[in-house]
Parts: C-alpha cells; structure tokens; sequence
C-alpha cells in the first residue's frame, strides 16, 4: 500500500492538547495536574471531568489535589518520588561522610607510621626501649584503625541494602506510574512513550504495527448493568487480549474501552490475523453472572490497524490506526480493519474539558 498523506482531520498530539488547555486554564504545569488534566481529556472518568470542568480556570493547587486524592489515589505518586529521592540523597550523604573519615583514618595512620620510621631511624634512637614503645604505639594504631575500619565496611554494607531498598521503592512508583490500576495493562502515559520510540530507527519502524481495539456498544453495557459491571468487563477484555499475545507484546489500556497493541516483527497479513485471533477469542469468552444466570454478552471488538511503514511519524500511526477502528465501526463492527489510504472520519475525540 502506498505510503498515504497526513490527514486535514488528523488528531492532534494529544499531550500538546493536555499542556495548552492547562496553560489557557492558568494550570501549574506539574506532573500531578497533567495526569489529572490527561485523564481527563480520555474521558474514561466522567465524574473527573465535570469536577475539572466546574473548576474551570480558578482551579487552586489545593483543590486540584483534593480531586486528585479522591479519584486517583495513585496520582499523588511524584510526591512519593520526592520522599524517596529525599531519603536517597540522606543515605548518600552518610555515605560520604563514612567514607571521608575512612580516608581521614587512613591518612592519620600513614602518618603515624611514617612519623614512627622516621624515629626509629634517627642515630642515636634504636635501642630497644624506643622500639618496643614504637611496637606498642603501631600495635595500638593499627588495632584501632582495623577496628574502625571493620565498622564502616559494615555500616557502608548496611548503607548499600538500604539503598537497594530505595531503588526497589522508586522502581515500583515508576511502575505504577505506568500501568493501569484497573486492567494491569501499560496506561495511555506508557504507551505514548513506547509508540513515540517506533520512529527511533528504521528498521523498527519497517517490523511494527499499532493494533487500536474497542469494545463494541460499551456504553449501553453501563447503561444497562451498572459501572461495577463494566469495570469487571473491561479487566477481562483485558486479560483475554493479554493472554492471547506472547508475554512480550507491549498491551495498553488507553482509555475507557480502547485497548491498544504494538505488534513488532509482524507483516500487514499477520498483524491481521492477531486481530482476527483477539476479536475471536473474545467474541468466545462467556460474560455471565455465575451466581445470578444474568449474561452480560456477547461481548465484541472492533479493531483497526496500521503498519508504521505507512505513517510519517507515531502520531500519524496512532491516527490511521484509528480511522481503521471507525471504519471497522462503521462496517457492521465486531470485526477487524486493516488501513488504507483513502480512508478518513471526523475525529471522534475531543477536549471534554471544555464541554459544559
């Protein structure tokens, strides 16, 4: 397929829209507010929305916190980022500390060593009274700096366990920063890191494709059983997709009911057929109440795909990737659409900030 033309309706970037709408709104642009703000834009929190929208430019710092706190919990995570860069840096300190007077020691024992031979040597001074003071004086030095020395290979030893505690801590907050609380899935932050690294080479670029799935009538489905339902629905879409990828297949939630896949090493025909293989294995899952007999299914997928090789950069993936799924949308749903150029839709998203 020939390489096809940014599109007029093409979605712009995404984190370019969350930062001007935080700038127009008088918003402090830290990392805490744009998550908020990002989140608000996927529309997956309908609630967070209205809250921000009520807002609107008066927000304080307070009051974008007390939101944040009451519908993310996890939000809040840079400032555990803080606590632990905080406590690392104290540890390095004492580190320091502990190694100056290490070195400190060892420059007082050289010297007193080097004092000692020098005594010794002098003509006159080699009897055995001078040397025998000498032994005692360097056994006594030599005792007390092994000593020494001893403790602060072991308090550096208790500094390094303590630090690879720190490391562990700052490594799950990233984590958690990264995945999505509710399907375990990658989040919308860490896919558009990972798509933004397509481009990175051309060779990856020439291997990969973007698989976007949606769950068909997922509204009606809330409607109808209630948000508890859906989450549960969402969390075993989720899991189905998961498990019907290899382990290393990057998989995301990015919003509501889209899920996103970033297949590498795989031709337009085999991305395809993973598509075909995911829609079919969900369209097979049974959603039924064991306790109840209330089936909550079927429950399908529309999915669009793009090859990297037939976008200029990852935005434009994202968005040919896209207007497959509206086309997959348009055509019937419950099936899977494979970009062509030629195709286009109205953008279906767009800032919910601003809607009142």
């Amino acid at each position: 397929m020939a390489h096809a033309k940014t599109s007029k309706n093409q979605a712009p970037d995404i984190a370019a829209q969350v930062t001007f709408a935080m700038r127009v709104m008088g918003v402090a642009p830290i990392p805490r507010n744009y998550e908020l703000y990002y989140e608000a834009y996927l529309g997956s929190n309908p609630k967070l929305t209205q809250e921000l929208a009520a807002l609107g430019s008066k927000a304080t710092q307070e009051e974008l916190d007390l939101i944040g706190a009451r519908h993310f919990a996890h939000i809040h995570y840079p400032a555990g980022v803080e606590r632990v860069h905080a406590h690392l840096a104290r540890h390095l300190k004492e580190l320091l500390s502990m190694m100056r007077e290490e070195h400190v020691a060892l420059e007082s024992y050289t010297k007193l060593l080097d004092e000692t031979t020098a005594q010794i040597n002098v003509k006159g001074h080699a009897g055995a009274e001078i040397l025998r003071q000498a032994v005692d004086l360097l056994t006594s030095a030599t005792t007390e700096t092994v000593t020494q020395g001893r403790e602060r290979a072991e308090n550096v030893s208790q500094k390094s366990v303590e630090m690879e505690a720190i490391r562990q801590e700052l490594d799950e907050y990233k984590r958690i920063a990264n995945t999505d609380s509710l399907t375990r899935l990658a989040n919308r932050r860490a896919f558009d890191e990972r798509l933004a690294t397509v481009y990175n080479s051309e060779q990856h670029r020439a291997s990969t494709s973007l698989l976007i799935a949606d769950i068909d009538h997922f509204k009606k489905i809330n409607d109808s059983f209630g948000h508890p339902i859906g989450d549960k629905i969402l969390a075993t879409v989720g899991n189905v997709i998961r498990a019907t990828l290899r382990r290393d297949t990057f998989v995301a939630r990015t919003g509501g009911e889209e899920f996103a896949v970033i297949l590498t090493d795989a031709s337009t025909d085999e991305s395809y057929q993973i598509a075909e293989r995911i829609r079919q294995a969900l369209a097979n899952t049974p959603f039924k109440n064991s306790k109840t007999g209330v089936n909550y299914g079927p429950i399908t997928l529309s999915i669009g795909l793009c090859q990297a090789t037939q976008a200029a950069d990852y935005l434009d993936l994202y968005n040919k990737a896209d207007i497959a799924l509206y086309c997959a949308k348009n055509s019937g749903r419950n099936c899977s659409t494979v970009y062509e150029d030629g195709m286009k839709k109205e953008s279906r998203r767009g800032w919910l900030i601003y809607r009142r």
